[in-house]
């Protein structure tokens, strides 16, 4: 019994991922009364945060079947035992009256320190996603941690969708002649090269799918006249265009080109009947929020966080009608992450705009309402990320491109360069 540890789980690990509640084999979770009472407020909520609380809810109701929660409940299959502490805290809040017991965290601190005091012998953690709980649990002795299911290792700007290979002359040559060679490599499906030759100035740009090196042409979106200014954002135009991809992931410092040869691309694609309309959505709350706050539809809501979308059509054409007209045809379609759960998307060009700021649960949960004839396109900066649950090895971009970097589905740049101004791109480096 000394070797099962006593985790007691926070409610952000819950509402972050349903599936939390089984991913402790071999220990013992604890539930809190203040975690109770926080699910019962979200329980009745739309999105991911309303379907996490129902299950979680609905699981510890099953379990009442089984025995006594106040005593715990043991699942087998689990190895899991499931508890919910509802001892008197009126000792420990009289020890540390410092602490504002109006605040659920700190009673959830208090909890944790009643149960070290009742087993001493075992190991006691708090499991949470914030960090600022981790940080008082750590000032007054308490062990916690983040939730780490989702972590991924490595660095995701490790991976840059791209890198450089050497080619014999005779190689680069048969590739400006026949377009492509047959060359079974340890590459990424649809990963960019710039292979280099022998020779002196003997290059070419080409990418790898299936077992074959493919020569990259010259792209140009003729609607909108727009080119590639460096060979970051030519990468990443052919996997737009591709419409054997469809799903895209472009990383990248603000003004890197990332949001606006997305648009470009869907606004060609639009006008070549490839698809039916756009779908622009983007994470708008960190855990716990919701867009009810603001005033005016679901259009007004949104807005602020449009803005860059809207600034690139102003830039691009002079002023935001075309925008505006597309929005009432229907050709433009403004959709809250929080809401997209339920929903299928044909013959739809979908931009999920700052997606670093998304957990991948709700990145799941629009990757796979993605229905026939339709591409999916997920931009952010991962060191730009704004929700406080989410980090860099964390967020749902990350993890997003680190598990699909080899499937013949995706692509994925990682755009380095900036083209905002020089001022812009010199600030982001150095700031």
């Amino acid at each position: 019994m000394k070797d099962r540890k006593i985790l007691i789980v926070d409610t952000s690990v819950l509402l972050y991922d349903k599936d939390s509640i089984h991913s402790f084999p071999g220990n013992d979770i604890f539930f809190t009364l203040t975690v109770l009472d926080e699910l019962d407020k979200f329980k009745d909520g739309p999105g991911l945060l309303g379907e996490s609380a129902r299950h979680v809810n609905r699981f510890l109701d099953d379990l009442r079947s089984e025995g006594s929660l106040h005593d715990g409940v043991y699942c087998n299959d689990l190895n899991q035992n499931f508890r919910v502490w509802l001892s008197d805290l009126s000792d420990v809040k009289n020890e540390l009256k410092n602490l504002d017991y109006s605040k659920g965290d700190n009673n959830i601190i208090a909890s944790a320190i009643q149960i070290k005091s009742v087993f001493p012998d075992r190991k006691v953690k708090v499991i949470t996603k914030d960090i600022n709980l981790r940080v008082k649990c750590d000032a007054l002795n308490i062990d916690a941690e983040d939730y780490y299911s989702d972590h991924i290792d490595l660095d995701v700007e490790d991976f840059v969708g791209f890198s450089e290979i050497e080619l014999t002359d005779e190689e680069v040559d048969a590739l400006y002649v026949d377009n492509k060679i047959e060359m079974e490599l340890d590459l990424n499906q649809n990963e960019f090269l710039i292979g280099k030759g022998v020779s002196q100035g003997k290059s070419v740009l080409c990418w790898y799918k299936g077992k074959d090196l493919i020569k990259l042409h010259e792209l140009k979106l003729s609607q909108t006249e727009t080119t590639p200014r460096n060979k970051e954002q030519k990468f990443a135009l052919h996997a737009l265009v591709d419409d054997s991809i469809p799903l895209v992931t472009l990383t990248g410092l603000a003004g890197s080109g990332k949001t606006f040869l997305t648009l470009m691309t869907a606004i060609e694609a639009l006008d070549q009947k490839k698809y039916e309309r756009i779908i622009v959505t983007r994470n708008i709350q960190p855990v716990g929020r919701e867009i009810g706050y603001l005033p005016g539809d679901v259009k007004d809501k949104m807005a602020p966080w449009m803005s860059p979308l809207m600034d690139n059509f102003r830039h691009h054409f002079k002023d935001r009608t075309y925008f505006e007209i597309m929005m009432e045809k229907g050709l433009i379609e403004i959709a809250p992450l929080s809401f997209i759960r339920g929903r299928t998307f044909s013959n739809s060009f979908i931009i999920v705009d700052e997606a670093q700021n998304a957990s991948i649960h709700e990145l799941k949960t629009i990757i796979t309402r993605i229905g026939e004839s339709s591409k999916i396109v997920l931009m952010g900066d991962t060191d730009q990320i704004d929700t406080p649950y989410l980090n860099k090895n964390s967020n749902g971009l990350a993890i997003v491109i680190d598990r699909m970097k080899n499937s013949k589905h995706s692509a994925h740049i990682h755009l380095k360069r900036g083209e905002r101004s020089e001022l812009a791109t010199y600030a982001s480096k150095v700031l």
